[in-house]
């Protein structure tokens, strides 16, 4: 797969206050479930115009009609029940803490059978197949993350293991990709957090509590799931492209892991079988590029080093500083640039506005321009 297009972004944008207060109406009863799907639409249709203006060339939605990133898990599937969300700790810049009624969202754990109750992906993809000037990619969460929805007390009656749960799941995800390249799509990336497990023990604790199986365990696990899914897309259509996602947190401007892809590059760069890697590699927390050594040759890894996180604009020299030194790793035609993550992981979005937005995408087009052409 070659490593164009060398400016790509995350996936999710900023959701208009319209949408917002929809969302809140339609939770109250105030308005139709078709009435803010309208509006969604609209939504999108503005996202998708942001993009072309900015000069991105493969689309998204914005992700408009989610709730957070994980809507295929927490959104999609029957056979779950709402539970309160895991401590997880969240911070801005070197370390504020985050008040959590700012970063919380509603979770939920199977307590059944698992099931597609909706496609949300299928009307997503549905939308760009009419809208979207260009190519455009779907996201969809990766069935690593699912240990999330495993809780022994709630859980292990219907799965006794994380790993009975996980295997219902991949086939749901496999049939739901199965789905999307009948559709049309030619482009799904896959976003996962499940490496954070593995390279921040803190962070593990505090998600997956203090019995949480160890870092060589999670690590195994995730590359067999996330690399189970991307051979099923290859088998299904050989042309489309896959893509894997990892960042260290990303909701209302904070992060919640850190640490250098070292613990899990050798096995993920070398057997989780993508054509992209979209990396997080906006500030120290996501250590340096000697992992890259690991990826494998023609394996494009796109660089997240503009932040989505604040509004000031990188420095253009110093990005293309930087991926002269990534260069040193994967070769040039093979990289390219992206914020380190989309602009609303969760619906409140991040610290920006529309415009800052906008400006970051720009910016990461136009170096895109002055270092590839």
């Amino acid at each position: 797969m070659p490593a164009t297009p060398h400016a790509e972004h995350v996936g999710s944008l900023l959701r208009p206050p319209e949408l917002l207060r929809a969302r809140q109406a339609r939770e109250s009863g105030e308005l139709s479930a078709q009435e803010l799907a309208e509006l969604a639409d609209e939504a999108a249709l503005a996202a998708i115009e942001l993009q072309r203006q900015a000069g991105i060339e493969v689309f998204t939605d914005g992700e408009m009609r989610r709730q957070t990133w994980l809507a295929g898990l927490l959104e999609s599937l029957g056979g779950v029940s709402p539970v309160p969300l895991p401590s997880t700790e969240w911070w801005r810049g070197d370390g504020e803490p985050v008040p959590p009624e700012e970063t919380s969202w509603d979770m939920v754990v199977a307590t059944g059978k698992l099931t597609q109750k909706t496609n949300l992906t299928a009307v997503e993809a549905a939308f760009l197949a009419r809208h979207a000037p260009g190519p455009y990619k779907i996201t969809m969460v990766s069935c690593s993350m699912g240990s999330l929805l495993w809780r022994p007390d709630l859980s292990a009656a219907t799965y006794p293991s994380p790993a009975d749960l996980l295997r219902d799941l991949v086939e749901l995800r496999i049939e739901e990709i199965r789905g999307l390249i009948a559709q049309g799509v030619r482009w799904i990336q896959l976003d996962s957090l499940a490496y954070d497990f593995v390279i921040d023990a803190g962070f593990r604790a505090r998600v997956l509590g203090p019995d949480a199986p160890d870092g060589k365990a999670l690590l195994d696990a995730a590359v067999a799931v996330d690399a189970e899914q991307v051979r099923a897309a290859k088998a299904l259509d050989p042309g489309v492209t896959v893509a894997l996602h990892l960042c260290r947190g990303n909701n209302r401007s904070a992060w919640s892991a850190k640490g250098g892809y070292d613990p899990v590059a050798e096995r993920l760069f070398g057997e989780v079988p993508v054509d992209r890697f979209l990396l997080e590699y906006d500030t120290e927390r996501a250590g340096g590029f000697e992992p890259l050594r690991f990826v494998p040759e023609g394996t494009a890894v796109v660089l997240g080093l503009v932040s989505s996180k604040v509004p000031v604009l990188e420095s253009q020299d110093e990005l293309r500083r930087r991926i002269d030194e990534a260069a040193k790793f994967v070769p040039m035609e093979n990289l390219a640039i992206s914020p380190q993550c989309g602009f609303a992981s969760t619906v409140r979005g991040n610290l920006l506005t529309v415009d800052e937005e906008r400006r970051k995408l720009e910016l990461v087009v136009e170096t895109a321009r002055m270092v590839w052409g």
